[in-house]
């Protein structure tokens, strides 16, 4: 008996919508109820008739979860609302001073104030839309107003409905959420990785966002991801008077939502949530780096209104910085591109914050004294901000009386030369210019993102590249061959062509850039500026002498003799010919006419800002005369907040310095 597709189309919608219900329980709920036999008999079938009918697959079934085929690259999206940013507080005396400002800010407002608190998950933000409850693209959030289309690498997270689970959908649903491994699952993952021989992911976050920017949505689906979603965006035909209904929502139509959310009735009821938080953070099933903070009445959060990219009714209350401990097997001394030399703490690897630590700083000799660490020390081991690994301090009741004191070397541990305290007596320094581990430290800063920019060329490549002798200081790169390049380890046939043509793109740098990429001692990014806007050319700042470097009010004497002794140098006067020779143009600063409004003002920028990139703010605001500073004091005259502030934001409120925002800031640049 021929079956008509009528019939054909019932079982398939009965299968779709028995297997996305069982999906939702599973995934969702945490809650199966037919064992994994009866699931793969499902879904066998439902497979089994998609294949003999394609034509009449829903777009909603759980088959199209498996991955569509490869693509070459990810299309870019503009969010319909942009996906902000939080501020951040670090301490119970920040988050009061977020307190603060939204009462001063909803004064007279005639609601309670009400917080909702939730896990700051440590993954990979995304918005999904929905039309007529159907899945229809999704998205990263990328810089916050334009994000990557990832929606075939979305469609396969099984706890994100295809279809949203309710009878009369929402014409429009934009739910925005976080995409993260359970630790458990990452630890699986990194087990089968070093079964297969494949480089293993820092930490979950790094292994969650790796698996959905995937090319290739068949490896994100072979990946254990969750999404929990957090808020919403554009909405049309539901509507919530409070972000905790909203989340309600979310529930009830088919998304994983945090349990440890919580609405409190005031700021004692927060600070109470936030040391359960700690308490609890190691025994969660994510890596959670703080508790969000927002206000749940939806009308008070338009009516506090946002700050550039950053909400004013919410914050982000980071967690103090992990610590672990663990043994200090080892101090090594680096040698950085100055001669600087800074002992480097060789660790029996520890997992602090989610990553894996082997290494840390130990700064400088000084800072190893008052730390009073020994070899083969129990040490405090953490990330500051959760990022940069260093050692806190030894355990003193850990000690066997084998541990052994540590000396900083007389001679460098890279060429074998004399070394020597600098004047001021913090750091050791080796002053052979030529020593191998400085010249690869100075190629490498020359070409990094602060100096001339060669993408695609790393430390390992440099130091390789000056290990083969291939080159012997960064003019040589402009002279490098594709053969030549091809001849070095792991290099593939793409890498070449991609790493001659930012070799390329680096020929043509502005002043400033090129300035700060010579390396010269005591000079970095603002003292480069500085000297670009003064001198206009690499030859007039290389013709200068000491008085007419010492008469700009930012340079001193020490300063001052640094960039004379550079442009003194023989060598110095080689590498700049050898630069013109292989094609580097010499940039013209071009001093902005006209008046100085800003003259003698100090200004701080914080944050991040929509329309300029920091660079492009320092330069217009250094345009009308203003000096950038780098921190807040009571010097300072204005502070330029964008999104994210810190700390910086905080102590100019204390201070009563005066704050722009990012639509002050252009009227202020417009005025000009």
């Amino acid at each position: 008996m021929v079956r008509d597709n009528s019939d054909i189309e019932q079982e398939l919608r009965e299968l779709t919508d028995r297997i996305n219900y069982h999906n939702h329980l599973y995934y969702v709920l945490d809650r199966p109820e037919i064992s994994d036999a009866e699931y793969d008999r499902l879904f066998d079938r439902l497979d089994e008739l998609e294949r003999q009918n394609p034509e009449l697959r829903r777009p909603d079934s759980p088959t199209q979860r498996v991955g569509a085929p490869p693509s070459e690259k990810f299309d870019q999206i503009k969010h319909s609302v942009p996906m902000l940013s939080l501020n951040k507080a670090t301490s119970e005396a920040e988050f009061l001073d977020f307190v603060r400002r939204v009462q001063v800010d909803l004064k007279g407002d005639r609601e309670t104030i009400e917080y909702v608190t939730e896990p700051k998950l440590d993954g990979l933000a995304v918005e999904i839309v929905y039309e007529n409850g159907l899945l229809t693209t999704a998205s990263t959030r990328g810089d916050g107003v334009t994000g990557e289309v990832i929606t075939e690498n979305v469609r396969t997270i099984r706890s994100v409905p295809l279809r949203l689970m309710i009878d009369t959908p929402p014409r429009l649903l934009e739910v925005r959420g976080e995409v993260v491994i359970t630790k458990a699952d990452f630890v699986k993952l990194n087990l089968t990785r070093e079964e297969n021989g494949e480089e293993l992911f820092a930490n979950p976050r790094n292994a969650a966002a790796g698996s959905l920017r995937q090319l290739n949505p068949q490896v994100t689906a072979s990946r254990p991801l969750v999404m929990l979603a957090y808020s919403t965006g554009l909405i049309d035909g539901a509507d919530f008077d409070k972000h905790s209904d909203a989340l309600e929502y979310l529930k009830s139509v088919g998304f994983k939502v945090s349990n440890l959310i919580k609405v409190c009735g005031g700021e004692d009821c927060v600070v109470a949530e936030y040391a359960q938080f700690m308490e609890e953070r190691p025994s969660l099933p994510f890596d959670v780096d703080g508790m969000v903070v927002k206000i749940d009445s939806l009308r008070q959060q338009r009516k506090l209104g946002e700050l550039s990219r950053s909400p004013r009714w919410a914050v982000a209350w980071k967690f103090p910085p992990e610590q672990a401990n663990t043994i200090l097997e080892n101090i090594e001394v680096q040698v950085g591109r100055t001669g600087i030399l800074t002992p480097v703490a060789h660790l029996k690897p520890v997992r602090v914050g989610g990553v894996e630590v082997k290494r840390a700083t130990l700064h400088n000799e000084d800072e190893l004294k008052r730390k009073g660490v020994l070899i083969g020390d129990t040490v405090v081991v953490q990330r500051a901000g959760d990022v940069i690994p260093e050692v806190v301090s030894p355990v003193i009741d850990k000690r066997t009386g084998k541990e052994i004191e540590f000396k900083m070397p007389t001679t460098c541990p890279a060429c074998g030369s004399k070394v020597a305290k600098d004047p001021d007596g913090v750091y050791i320094r080796c002053n052979n210019i030529h020593c191998p581990a400085q010249v690869a430290e100075r190629i490498f800063h020359f070409t990094s993102k602060s100096g001339v920019d060669i993408d695609g060329l790393g430390m390992k490549l440099v130091e390789q590249m000056t290990q083969t002798n291939l080159i012997s200081d960064a003019a040589d790169l402009y002279f490098v061959t594709k053969d030549q390049l091809l001849g070095m380890d792991r290099m593939g046939e793409k890498l070449p062509d991609n790493i001659l043509a930012a070799i390329d793109h680096s020929r043509t740098p502005d002043l400033p850039h090129l300035i700060n990429a010579l390396g010269i001692c005591n000079v970095g990014e603002h003292l480069a500026g500085v000297l670009a806007r003064q001198f206009s050319t690499i030859d007039n700042l290389a013709a200068a002498d000491i008085d007419g470097l010492s008469a700009i009010a930012e340079i001193g004497p020490i300063v001052a003799e640094s960039i004379k002794s550079y442009f003194s140098d023989k060598a110095t006067t080689e590498f700049l010919q050898r630069l013109r020779k292989g094609g580097m143009v010499f940039p013209v600063e071009q001093t902005a006419a006209g008046p100085k409004p800003l003259e003698g003002q100090t200004i701080v920028i914080t944050g991040t800002l929509e329309d300029y990139s920091r660079s492009q703010a320092k330069k217009l605001l250094e345009n009308l005369g203003a000096r950038i500073a780098s921190s807040v004091s009571n010097k300072t005259d204005a502070v330029v907040v964008g999104a994210n502030p810190g700390s910086k934001y905080d102590k100019a409120l204390a201070l009563g310095i005066k704050i722009l925002d990012e639509k002050e800031l252009k009227r202020l640049l417009e005025a000009k």
